[in-house]
């Protein structure tokens, strides 16, 4: 009993040594091989990074008169119809913005020139299926079926989680800034127009559109700074069918990039116009029609998707992508 006692004495002193000893001789070895493992390690763990923050942004949108004649007599009135071409690019963004040209409603009556436009409200169907995030209401056709068409259009669009910028009820929600949060980058968007009437301007109490003033336009660029990492604007000016930016488009457009901006997109001229890359910013003055009618010409069938690329709060790249609006009204991208 006494010898059997002796050998799991013996038995256990050599195994805890030998073990004592094993760890030592691999600690050393780790400690004389570290940056192997440290190498190694990164081949099969790579270290994560952020993933680009992808903005698509697109010009003019207006889906009633001849597009919603397509829409009825080749798309079987599916208002995802004119998007149907485009809508597998579209899906790559994290935000997609357009300006919507005319109301979305089915109330008002019209009260400005021939060319009024509103559009169904069944034209919902076809932003989401097209992944918008925000419209721009500031421009010369919110207001063509009068008052309450403008608000009916707020609020479907909220409904449909879509974020209206550049309008609303009030100066507060028409001038914003929008902030979205993408990750861990916070962008401010703001939205103006100086067509139009500035009689449909949003006011502490009435419904409207931001109105461009410079000095409010410079103070709503700083609200939007403070609170955000990058910050975008969206301007509804120029003259119609012009191929060069106005002396007025090129002096505002810098004019926001002084006071904080770090990108300018521009619509209503209904052609492109040149992308300018000025100071610590980017100005596209017109990204041309993205769904329209305006079959009587080469360029009025044209526009420009514009891909941005945000890493580590900040713009990397803009990548304009040409589109063609073929003769069903709808934008492809050209390969």
């Amino acid at each position: 009993m006494k010898k059997f006692f002796l050998f799991w004495m013996i038995f256990l002193f050599v195994t805890v040594f030998s073990g004592f000893f094993l760890l030592a001789e691999i600690r050393k070895f780790e400690k004389e091989n570290s940056q192997f493992f440290l190498t190694q390690t990164s081949i099969f763990f790579p270290q994560r990074q952020a993933r680009p923050i992808i903005l698509f942004f697109v010009g003019d949108i207006m889906l009633t008169r001849g597009v919603e004649n397509m829409i009825k007599k080749y798309g079987q009135g599916d208002y995802k119809f004119p998007f149907l071409k485009i809508a597998e690019e579209l899906r790559e963004a994290d935000i997609l913005f357009g300006n919507l040209e005319g109301p979305i409603s089915d109330k008002g009556r019209k009260v400005g020139s021939i060319y009024s436009f509103r559009n169904d409200p069944k034209v919902i169907e076809g932003l989401n299926f097209a992944g918008f995030d925000i419209l721009s209401a500031a421009n010369n056709h919110i207001f063509d079926y009068g008052r309450e068409a403008m608000e009916d259009t707020f609020l479907r669009l909220k409904e449909a989680k879509i974020d209206v910028l550049g309008g609303g009820f009030n100066e507060k929600e028409a001038c914003g800034p929008l902030i979205k949060e993408v990750g861990k980058t916070k962008i401010g968007f703001l939205a103006f127009t100086n067509l139009g009437s500035s009689f449909w301007s949003a006011t502490e109490n009435k419904s409207g559109i931001c109105w461009l003033e410079k000095e409010k336009m410079k103070e709503k660029i700083k609200e939007a700074k403070e609170m955000a990492d990058l910050v975008i604007v969206s301007f509804h000016y120029g003259e119609e069918y012009f191929l060069k930016p106005t002396d007025f488009q090129v002096s505002i457009s810098k004019m926001a990039v002084d006071s904080g901006a770090n990108l300018v997109i521009g619509h209503h001229p209904h052609v492109i116009q040149e992308i300018k890359e000025y100071k610590e910013g980017y100005i596209t003055y017109s990204l041309g029609n993205f769904v329209f009618d305006q079959g009587f010409s080469e360029k009025t069938m044209k526009g420009l998707l514009l891909k941005v690329i945000v890493e580590n709060v900040k713009i990397k790249e803009i990548i304009p992508i040409e589109i063609k609006i073929n003769q069903f009204f709808q934008p492809e991208v050209v390969k």
